[in-house]
């Protein structure tokens, strides 16, 4: 038979289950709750905190290439502006992330890609703003851009004038110096680093370039040339040094894309703006090494958790 459990050791077991149950359910329970919205075509999803309160509203937009809402790209699952929204709403903040024309739920609303611009981006992040400004918690809207993102929110900000721009691991140069630095640091031999150099020089004369080599055709390739040469005159610094609103510059020292010297850059331009240098954060918001397999390993892993210092300076600046 088993033994009965004392009256003391009993109450200890009851306790101990007690407590378990409830941090399971506290884990379990969401501080916010998600809808989907949809505007000419293009889809988002709205993170609402539970507590009802008007506030800030905060326009995420995510990286260049086909990378969607939640800041994945195919095969390289991170969820890293996903956890940024989640995060965001658990501190009482509004935020709407967004598919890209083309990407996820918007797919349906590509078109060609012949025919895609840079400006396609900024009217969509503009129209998306006027969205969320909508929302009736929202009383103040926050651009957030990560990576090419933040040149998009730095151009909407130029139109809009929101109460806040943060530049999430954005560049501080022009896309032609950010890929001739990504190609060296990705060990590409040089007469192929030469070539890339020719052809964005031919693209910033608007000039179509038909031999590109099969190693460059991802970035090269003829159905993508038009949005290049609408890209690559873009200087990230000049354009933020045209913006009017206060300015949060977000940087982490682990980033093989791009580097504090690009956020250095871009604060020098707009020397108001607050700069915050994450220790060990790298390029899709994580935690790592500078060491590269490590580092990229990071792009496909959904449970690792963001940088910690990342979502309190962002709170700190939108509050």
């Amino acid at each position: 038979m088993a033994r009965t459990l004392p009256g003391t050791a009993l109450a200890m077991v009851l306790a101990m289950a007690l407590t378990m149950a409830l941090t399971v359910s506290s884990a379990c329970a969401a501080a916010w709750t998600e809808r989907g919205v949809a505007s000419g075509g293009l889809h988002g999803v709205l993170t609402l905190p539970d507590v009802e309160a008007r506030g800030s509203g905060v326009l995420i937009l995510a990286g260049s290439g086909p990378v969607d809402r939640d800041g994945n790209l195919p095969g390289l699952m991170n969820n890293s502006l996903k956890f940024l929204a989640h995060a965001l709403a658990e501190r009482g903040i509004v935020s709407l992330r967004v598919d890209k024309r083309g990407v996820g739920s918007s797919a349906a609303a590509g078109g060609r890609e012949e025919d895609l611009r840079f400006g396609t981006f900024v009217d969509d992040a503009a129209a998306w703003s006027a969205v969320l400004k909508r929302e009736g918690r929202v009383e103040r809207l926050v651009l957030l851009g990560h990576s090419e993102g933040a040149l998009v929110a730095t151009l909407v900000a130029q139109r809009i004038r929101p109460a806040g721009l943060v530049l999430l691991a954005g560049a501080g140069e022009p896309a032609s110096a950010v890929i001739e630095r990504q190609l060296k640091a990705a060990g590409a031999p040089e007469r192929l680093q030469e070539r890339s150099r020719e052809i964005v020089r031919s693209l910033m004369r608007g000039e179509a370039v038909t031999d590109v080599p099969a190693e460059l055709a991802p970035l090269y390739r003829s159905s993508v040339q038009n949005y290049l040469m609408s890209w690559l005159p873009l200087d990230p610094a000049r354009e933020l040094a045209r913006t009017d609103c206060p300015i949060l510059i977000v940087q982490g020292t682990s980033d093989l894309q791009v580097s504090v010297e690009d956020a250095r850059r871009l604060h020098a331009a707009r020397p108001s703006s607050r700069l915050e240098i994450v220790e060990t954060m790298n390029h899709v918001l994580k935690d790592a090494p500078s060491e590269r397999a490590t580092n990229l390993a990071t792009y496909r892993d959904p449970d690792r958790p963001l940088s910690s210092p990342l979502v309190p300076a962002i709170e700190r600046f939108v509050r």
